[in-house]
């Protein structure tokens, strides 16, 4: 397995195990990379340290200042909590639900749900605006 540090065309960092370097080649060739924050399939390794046997482990993460991620955590679980009461949840019809209210076939109102990549994909590709919605935040007791 080899771990690489990737970042997607909209600066958001990440990282990826893959069985080998050309497993990656070949998955980012195809478009099977993708961002987990926004989706982009606009993805490139970046720098990183080597992993040196016999080293004790450093920072897996990047370096992120305590009270920045506490700040960003909150604002996404702000942006959750906003949708969640404020849209309606239509679940698994959430590609079909979007294609109507953008074809006019449905009121146009906020919506949240569940779409596969292949439904997004094809939801952005024909001009449909979506987006991911943040995850949960983490309860603070499954934190380290």
């Amino acid at each position: 397995m080899i771990k690489y540090a990737l970042q997607c065309d909209a600066a958001h960092a990440f990282e990826g195990w893959f069985g080998s370097s050309s497993d990656y080649d070949d998955q980012s060739a195809r478009g099977l990379v993708e961002c987990p924050v926004c989706g982009s399939r606009g993805v490139s390794k970046q720098i990183m340290s080597p992993a040196v046997a016999g080293t004790k482990a450093q920072n897996a993460g990047p370096d992120v200042d305590p009270k920045m991620r506490e700040m960003m955590m909150t604002a996404m679980g702000e942006v959750r909590r906003h949708v969640e009461e404020n849209f309606d949840n239509v679940g698994d019809a959430f590609a079909r639900e979007a294609r109507d209210i953008h074809e006019g076939k449905s009121e146009e109102r906020g919506i949240y749900g569940e779409a596969t990549p292949a439904e997004a994909k094809a939801l952005i590709e024909d001009g449909i605006k979506v987006a991911p919605l943040p995850p949960p935040a983490p309860k603070k007791t499954d934190l380290n």
